[in-house]
Parts: C-alpha cells; structure tokens; sequence
C-alpha cells in the first residue's frame, strides 16, 4: 500500500475540506505581475496563479487535457470505505460521503495541469487592487443553482461568512484573515483581505464552495443532514442508503457546462460510490462487476490479484498512470500530545524498529522507495548539507534547532532487510538507555517507571501485516505495542479529538505549499479540535518558517524556505515514514474511454473520462 484513503479514487472528507481551506495553493499576483499598476486601477487577469504564470491564454476554449466533445452519458462507480451519515462535508460535525464536491461551484476553478493556478467559472472576472488587499469579483448572470433560482453576490457573501463563522476549523482558520466580503451589487463581490494574509489567501476564499443563502435561511447551516443540499455544480445528490452507497446525477441543463472550465468534462449522467469495511472485500465486489473503476494501493494484491477470468478476458484492464505531484507525507505519525511521546529518543527508537527493506521485498514485491522527506518526489526536499540560502536562512535559528540541521538531514538508515535488523535495533536500545528508559525483565519503562506502551490507532486492517512486524521488533526493545482497529465512525471521532498514540496517515501537500504548512504544522492548528496537526507540533522555528513560506513571492524563495523547513521537521523525528511511488495504478472494465494524456495532477477519472457504449457491448458489460 502507498497512499492510504478513505476513498480510492476521489477525494474523502478530510481532502475535501483540506482542499476548500488550501491545499490548491493560489495567489495574488495575475499573470502579467511585472507590469506596472498605476495607482487607482485595478489588474484584471484572466486567471490567478500563484508566481504570475498561467499556462492557459486569455480566450481559451477548454484544458488541453480534455477532448472537448467527450460524448455524455453512461455511469461510473468506485469503491469507498467506512460510512456517511451526513451530507453537510464543511463542518466537524458527522462523516460525509466521497465526491460532495461536484454539488458545488465556486467563483474560480483549478486546472488538473497546474497546481497554481485558477480561471473563472462563477465569477465572470476578478479584479486586483494595486495594493493586492482586495478582491473584485464579478459574476456571470447566467449562474444558477440546481433548483433555477439565481446565484447573487448574496449568495457568495452568505458563503464565505458562514464559512469563515461556522464552518471546519480547517477552513476557519485558513479564512482567518479574510477580512469581510461585501456584495457591491447583485453580481459584484467585493473581498478585503487582511495586512498580515498569506500568499493562499486570494484563491482560497475564490475555491470555496457557494451555497444558497435563501436555502439556508430556513435551515441551520452548522448542524449535519441527510438532506441533499441545494448546489449549482455539474451533479446533484442522487439515491443513497447511508453506510452502503451515494449516487450523484449529472444535471443535464447545469448553466456552466460550456464554460472553458468545463468543457469536455463531467461525462457521466451516473457517479456512484459503494461502501465497504474491508479493501479484500472491495475487490471481490470489483472482480463481480459491482463496480467499475478502482485505484489499487496494495502492492500484493496488484502483483498477484488479478488473476481471475474478466482480467485474462481482458474485460478488466490496468494503467499505470504517472504522478506529478509531491508524493504525500505518509507513515506512522506520533501524537506528541502524549507525555510519553514528547520524548523525541523515544520517537526516534521506535523508527529504528522499523524494517522498510524486510517489508518492501517481502510484503510489496519490492514495488516502493522509502519515503524521507516531508516534501518527497519534488524540488523542495532537502538534500546533502545545507549552503548558500538555505544555509544562511537556518543560520537565524543556530541554538534554536539541533546542529543535524545544518548538516545532512536525517534519512531513517537502511537495515539489512532480515526483518529483524540486531545492529539497528541494539542502536534503538543504546538511545534509549542513555534517555533514561530502564529494562525490567522483558518491559521497557521509562523514567517514572512505568512501563512503555503505545496504540497503533487505524480503521482498517489494510495495514496490518505491515504493523504487525513492526510492533514485534519494539516488542524487542520491550515496548508493549498493540494494534487497535475500531469502526470509521469512531477513529473519526478519535482523530478529531487527537485521543491515540500513533496512527497511519498520508498527508497531502500542494505544489507550492502555502496555507496548508500552518493546517499541518503550527502552532495554533496543535489546539483546534480536527485540525490537521496529527502530531501536536508546536515550535515556535517551524511557525516562522511557515510565515515566511506563506509570504514567498518568487518559486526560488519558496523552495529555500520548504528545504529549511524540511531539514527541521526531519529532525524532530514527528513519524517513522512509508514509501512512496510517484505513479497511480488504476484498474477498471473495459467500458471507457478516456482523452490523449492524462492531466499532470490527477488521473482525471471522474472529470475527464466518458462512458463508450461500443467498448461495453464488446465485453458484454453486466455491471451495476
């Protein structure tokens, strides 16, 4: 496995929300950034982008990664795990299904080709003032929510109010320092952004979704439901039946599917999502038809699953599709909320009982590299000893940081793949007894002497056989270590709470890390129940890195910022991390087709494919 998710392939809630609050970096500077703004006049680019480069022209008719006559129709339906009892996605409150985001629109739309940059789809355009603290949006007449009722500047305002007031913490907190949204006229929203706002700000608040404020007038927006919410993206929610499935139904007279953002994308007249408890399970269900397209995360399984008669008929094919994107932060992560846990000997002893090596070969056909850093599979990891910008950008906190950050970062050390690596577990032992820890027999107890104990939290048994080893070599070091597998309900609620030891999680990261840097790794994130700082991290270097990632104005400063600040993470020894492999393996009846490349960013399934009609009658297709 290499990318752990609720939901294969699609976003879950948490990505979801992740997405709507920053995880598509964007900008305030248009693309034409080094020309010269007289005072009093507003720049008025035809998309955003995070350093002033858009890679579509003014007037473009649709993305180059789509075929614009992509015929409609048909279904598609994937796999999801756990289960849904609200459809409200945008507050803490109750589990949401996989893909809400395709009932919403919002003022601006990403690209699958870039990951900083965004063109209009609610707003008809967007204005910049010269001192770039405020925003102009204005909207097309034309925007309508599914029910045909108007989308105002009302709307819009209602929107990222509400949000801002009562949404997600995650999403609280990257609105922070928007400082109001004011509806100038029926179609202009007029946004002011505050002194101290980050880079993110401008497209964060032009990605959130946008509901209706007369929907809502009559209906509490912070309480979850099982109302199928009133939108004005390209789908509607269909049947569902909590806990088992969630259908969305393309709206067929959907005002913005002939816009360039749209074009040749959202094919489907059917979406479909099955839940299931269990991957094993899932894929029987896949091999019987019950659905059609799935994202395969087990090596194991991918090597030696797909011997069974629709995939030898070749009714079933595979891809391996490439992935562009900065790989995920993905492994063991440590609560350092825990007293026991805020050791960082006790942290970095527990990594060492980890056999990466043992369990590639053994458990992953040898199909994944360790992961090392916290921005893998890109420019901004941290590599050899730190010079020149970098050097003298850590210089600042020389005293504040431990010395290994100024010389190489740490890499978890290759073992000699038997599993039960004696020399690297002796090394784990030596650092422990020099922090204080004492063997009582065969317990480990720590300085008060108690003993040492810690919970592997999942809800899934998807990882077990690679815990499982794991947990036997800290046995060894006489750490008693368990592995507690709980409903998705439940390990929701535990996360929300942070109430576990050490958990299994792949944190994703943009492409130019912005406000998702503060979600993940500040100090102010360690408190806010559901927040994403898994870990607890607090440290007051990692906050003003952030700070100065968040205000970078050119690509180059970012990336000598994100090195330092990986150097930094690195060493506080916060997980023992996974692997990685920078492509997606993707399985599915041979019922679809799809455009002449794949977009950069995303595999583009549910955007970008179609349903052909002759492909199905060639394999006799009898699915769902």
């Amino acid at each position: 496995m290499t990318k752990k998710s609720h939901a294969a392939p699609g976003l879950d809630r948490r990505q979801f929300i992740a997405a709507t609050g920053a995880a598509l970096a964007s900008p305030i500077l248009p693309s034409r950034a080094h020309a010269v703004v007289p005072w009093g006049e507003w720049a008025t680019p035809h998309g955003l982008s995070m350093f002033g480069d858009l890679a579509e022209k003014p007037g473009f008719k649709a993305f180059g990664y789509v075929r614009a006559d992509a015929p409609k129709g048909g279904a598609i339906s994937q796999e999801s795990y756990g289960a849904f009892n609200s459809l409200n996605p945008f507050i803490l409150k109750g589990d949401s299904p996989s893909a809400m985001w395709l009932t919403f629109d919002s003022l601006m739309s990403g690209s699958l080709d870039e990951r900083d940059a965004m063109y209009p789809l609610v707003a008809e355009s967007v204005a910049i003032a010269p001192d770039k603290g405020a925003l102009r949006f204005k909207l097309r007449k034309t925007a309508r929510f599914n029910d045909g009722s108007p989308l105002t500047a009302k709307d819009v305002v209602f929107s990222l109010n509400v949000l801002k007031e009562k949404g997600h913490p995650i999403i609280r907190q990257s609105l922070r320092d928007m400082e109001s949204a004011t509806a100038e006229d029926v179609a202009t929203v007029l946004v002011r952004l505050g002194p101290n706002r980050s880079r993110d700000l401008p497209l964060i608040v032009a990605r959130q979704p946008i509901f209706s404020a007369v929907y809502y007038a009559s209906r509490p927006f912070d309480e979850s439901s099982l109302e199928p919410p009133l939108g004005s993206g390209p789908y509607r929610v269909g049947r569902f039946e909590s806990g088992r499935f969630v259908t969305f139904e393309r709206v067929p007279d959907y005002w913005g599917r002939d816009l360039p953002v749209n074009v040749g994308q959202n094919n489907f007249d059917l979406i479909r999502y099955d839940y299931f408890n269990d991957r094993p399970v899932a894929f029987e269900a896949f091999k019987a038809a019950a659905f059609t397209v799935r994202e395969d995360f087990t090596a194991a399984n991918w090597a030696t699953g797909y011997d069974f008669p629709a995939f030898r008929e070749k009714r079933v094919v595979r891809r391996e599709i490439p992935d562009h994107n900065i790989s995920g932060v993905q492994g063991w992560f440590f609560n350092t909320r825990r007293k026991l846990l805020k050791d960082i000997a006790l942290r970095e002893a527990i990594g060492l009982a980890f056999d990466f090596k043992w369990t590639n070969a053994n458990l992953m056909y040898g199909a994944y590299m360790r992961t090392q850093s916290y921005f893998e599979n890109s420019d901004m990891k941290a590599k050899g000893v730190a010079e020149g910008k970098e050097r003298a950008l850590l210089e600042h906190y020389r005293g504040r940081v431990p010395d290994e950050v100024f010389a190489e970062p740490y890499i978890p050390p290759e073992s000699d793949g038997s599993g039960q690596d004696r020399a690297l577990l002796r090394k784990a032992m030596d650092l422990l007894m020099r922090a204080g820890y004492v063997r009582d027999g065969a317990q480990l107890k720590d300085r008060d002497g108690k003993p040492v104990e810690l919970e592997f939290l999942d809800f899934s048994s998807a990882l077990e056989r690679h815990t499982q080893p794991f947990i036997k070599n800290l046995k060894l070091l006489g750490i008693d270590a368990r592995m507690r597998i709980v409903d998705a309900a439940q390990y929701r609620r535990r996360l929300d709470d942070f109430d576990f030891d050490i958990i299994t999680q792949r944190l994703t990261m943009a492409y130019s890390p912005g406000e998702e840097l503060r979600n993940l790794f500040g100090s102010e994130s360690a408190g806010i129940r559901g927040s994403r700082n898994m870990v607890g991290l607090a440290d007051p270097v990692v906050d003003d890195l952030i700070s100065k990632a968040l205000v970078a104005t050119t690509r180059e400063d970012l990336i000598v910022i994100c090195r330092a600040l990986d150097r930094v993470l690195r060493a506080g020894r916060y997980w023992t991390p996974h692997w990685y492999k920078a492509t997606h393996w993707i399985a599915h009846w041979d019922c679809y087709g799809w455009p002449s490349r794949t977009p950069k960013y995303d595999p583009g399934i549910l955007t970008t494919w179609w349903w052909d009609d002759a492909r199905a009658k060639a394999i006799a297709f009898q699915g769902r």
